[in-house]
């Protein structure tokens, strides 16, 4: 007797754990990182695996259990879902970590999380850094950044660029205005070209909010304790160029005249 109601109840715990797996499984959330701050926009993404009818999704935001936002959206076609919300507001007063919640049908739930920092425990500075050009004198780049410290900022004419060190205590913005007559890329028709951007000599991706005829304006995302920023153009001050043609030029001069010399020697 004793013998039938165990295997009964294991199979009814196997049955039950095998639904609950199923129906947590149903659906998948994600944010696009890790770290907030204040007025940043928070994307938050899943998948459906099996569509249900018209049912939407229901999103909950807590922080530390007590409930900070609601919302309700549907699912594509695909599967797919997301919603933005921006961190901002009365609601977003407590730093730390946030949990998001998604129910789709009946108990299907899936659950992320992120850290959250409020603007004034973000470090943000904007000044100018005065960079030295050699015989070319100094320039200044008005920057601005959030979440570290530029150290140092120098020219490199190997890779026609800059090399920024910074501290990074937290996952910022680096926003450069790059003065076009010390530092650009430009395409051989003379039209802009993109720059090159290594972080830590990895590369990375970087938004151009403003161009104009002196300044181009880039920003850069870096994450907590990367250190160096490389950024890589076509032309760099103090130029280079012109040397080493003449170089190139007086080398290829002493070859000919060698070769000549040697085919002379040969006759």
């Amino acid at each position: 007797m004793h013998v039938k109601i165990f295997f009964t109840l294991m199979i009814l715990s196997l049955i039950i754990g095998g639904t609950a797996f199923a129906q947590t499984s149903l659906i998948s959330v994600q944010t696009a990182d890790s770290n907030y701050d204040e007025g940043d926009t928070i994307l938050i993404s899943g998948t459906v695996t099996t569509i249900i009818g018209d049912t939407p999704v229901t999103l909950q935001l807590f922080k530390e259990g007590n409930m900070v936002q609601v919302a309700q959206f549907a699912v594509a076609q695909d599967g797919n879902f997301s919603h933005t919300i921006i961190a901002e507001g009365p609601q977003w007063k407590n730093e730390g970590e946030y949990v998001v919640k998604v129910v789709y049908g009946e108990a299907n739930i899936a659950e992320t999380s992120f850290s959250f920092t409020v603007a004034n425990e973000v470090t943000q500075t904007t000044n100018n850094f005065e960079v030295n050009a050699g015989d070319s004198g100094t320039f200044d780049i008005r920057y601005s950044i959030r979440g570290g410290t530029i150290d140092d900022v120098v020219i490199d004419p190997e890779i026609l660029g800059l090399v920024v060190d910074i501290t990074a205590n937290d996952d910022g913005k680096l926003v450069l205005d790059l003065p076009r007559q010390f530092i650009d890329a430009e395409k051989q028709n003379g039209k802009d070209e993109e720059f090159i951007i290594l972080i830590n000599d990895v590369e990375t991706t970087y938004e151009e909010s403003t161009s104009f005829s002196e300044i181009r304006t880039i920003s850069i995302d870096f994450e907590k304790n990367d250190s160096k920023v490389q950024i890589i153009g076509t032309h760099v001050v103090p130029e280079f160029g012109t040397i080493v043609m003449i170089i190139l030029t007086i080398g290829i001069m002493a070859s000919i005249l060698l070769t000549k010399n040697k085919f002379q020697i040969k006759i």
